[in-house]
């Protein structure tokens, strides 16, 4: 699969928004609690054009979202970021879209924080294998109070 990784447009927000629902209706987190219920979830290109903040999606040759990744600060914690609504559509799994979504993540996370913070859901077991790939640790209690608050998985990379 041919693809392009590329920061986020206005164009794009309903888009991602549309992803991050159907990938969260696949796994039954559609609720409160998860980012379901972010109301920042159709304004990305607004809420990641700041310094520290950055989020990417993944085009196919065809102009086709087929996922994305953000990088944003964690509330409360300095020099701590979030890796943030990182959703894949299905077709896209298995392509090594996610792979390239993460470097770019990360190695952007890199120029601004020492830390890496990740929240998931216990049913979604490819995902954390994946983190853990990437050198996330496990840690059993959240570094803040966020308002994924059904997020009941959490990881932590040393960057």
């Amino acid at each position: 699969m041919n693809y392009i990784i590329r920061e986020i447009e206005k164009k794009d927000d309903k888009i991602v928004e549309n992803i991050i629902r159907t990938c969260l209706i696949e796994f039954g987190a559609n609720h409160e609690g998860t980012a379901w219920a972010d109301p920042n979830l159709n304004r990305f290109s607004e809420v990641y054009n700041k310094e520290g903040y950055k989020y990417w999606v993944a085009e196919s040759e065809e102009g086709e979202i087929l996922g994305g990744v953000g990088i944003g600060k964690l509330d409360g914690i300095d020099n701590v970021c979030e890796l943030q609504k990182m959703y894949c559509l299905s077709k896209a799994r298995g392509t090594g879209v996610a792979h390239k979504l993460m470097e770019i993540a990360l190695d952007y996370a890199k120029k601004y924080y020492s830390k890496c913070y990740i929240e998931t859901l216990d049913n979604m077991v490819a995902a954390q294998k994946f983190y853990e790939k990437y050198g996330f640790k496990r840690i059993y209690e959240p570094l803040v109070k966020t308002e994924h608050f059904a997020c009941d998985v959490r990881y932590l990379k040393e960057l």
